[in-house]
């Protein structure tokens, strides 16, 4: 296993930093670029950009902004936000991200992620899967990003990521939107259910509070990143400290 990501996570509206609780009640938390440059600093391994209302309006991100953003990291990014098209996903690669993440497309046109692999490489393209408890089951949400048009997607998680890892995608983020901004540890469950479906990489989302929290999804659920937002966003783990006890508990990080 390689060295494991921490990520934090950037959900923007009009340029803005926003965070709720399970995806609902958005409160502001500072410039993107500013947080972006602090975490470049910190030690982040990558950084996840998403245009969270693009999607709901049927629109895409701007392309000047991922320039900009990429002018200001030395470190990977990723951008999300009502891609709907090779074309628009190669324009986001040619203006600076990494990587470019979709979510609700995908499940709109699944072929989507196929059309994107083989242009792009599967490398570039990650699909985010917004996951909610259903009984003894977890089902897929689409249109998060804005609480009016939120609504289930018809499919089942295990089943989706299945398809989505057979359609090209290089990597899968796993947003469990019962945990999200709660801060009472990830999903293990549910994640560890999701790495036994999976050869390709899996990155965890939604619960993190605490150093251990990122302790536990590594060696209980074995994903290859954690991405978490409020915890990083109000100062209240700084990366070099969460690395520095991720190394004590034997967990592989970069410097």
């Amino acid at each position: 296993m390689t060295a494991r990501r921490i990520i934090p996570c950037l959900d923007v509206k009009d340029g803005r930093v926003v965070k709720g609780v399970r995806f609902e009640g958005h409160r502001d938390m500072g410039d993107a670029a500013e947080l972006a440059a602090r975490y470049r600093d910190q030690g982040a391994d990558e950084l996840v950009f998403y245009d969270i209302t693009a999607s709901p309006q049927g629109r895409t991100l701007d392309y000047g902004w991922v320039r900009d953003i990429a002018r200001l990291l030395d470190i990977p990014f990723c951008v999300a936000g009502g891609i709907r098209s090779v074309d628009q996903a190669a324009r986001c690669l040619d203006h600076g991200a990494d990587k470019v993440s979709i979510n609700s497309p995908a499940l709109e046109r699944p072929e989507l992620i196929a059309e994107m692999a083989d242009r792009l490489g599967s490398q570039c393209v990650v699909v985010g899967v917004d996951s909610k408890r259903a009984g003894d089951d977890w089902v897929v949400h689409q249109y998060t990003g804005d609480a009016a048009a939120s609504r289930g997607a018809g499919r089942r998680t295990l089943d989706w990521i299945v398809e989505a890892q057979t359609l090209g995608a290089g990597e899968i983020v796993l947003n469990c939107m019962d945990e999200d901004g709660v801060r009472q540890g990830y999903d293990l469950t549910q994640l560890a259910a999701a790495r036994s479906r999976l050869t390709i990489p899996l990155v965890a989302s939604g619960g993190a509070g605490s150093a251990e929290h990122f302790r536990d999804v590594f060696d209980q659920a074995d994903v290859s990143g954690a991405l978490a937002a409020s915890v990083f966003h109000t100062g209240t783990l700084p990366i070099p400290e969460l690395k520095a006890f991720l190394t004590r508990s034997g967990v592989e990080v970069r410097p």
